[in-house]
């Protein structure tokens, strides 16, 4: 199925473009000729919550309270 719609498609395509086509295939099984194309497997999904608790920063009593360098802007 793959290779009949790639064919399809590189039979409408000028003899330039047909000629482009075949150098990216040429690299490309040079490029894979002595490696098997590896699928890497899925990653675990993140869970939300699991880093909770591990950086416990003493935050200052005045965290919330507007800073001094913005004031003008205020």
């Amino acid at each position: 199925m793959l290779e009949t719609t790639i064919l399809e498609t590189l039979v409408k395509l000028p003899d330039s473009l047909k000629q482009e086509v075949l150098h990216y295939i040429e690299f490309l099984a040079a490029k894979y000729a002595n490696n098997e194309v590896t699928i890497n497997p899925p990653q675990k999904k993140r869970q939300a919550g699991m880093m909770k608790g591990t950086f416990v920063l003493p935050l200052a009593d005045d965290f919330d309270e507007p800073l001094e360098d913005f004031e003008e802007y205020m």
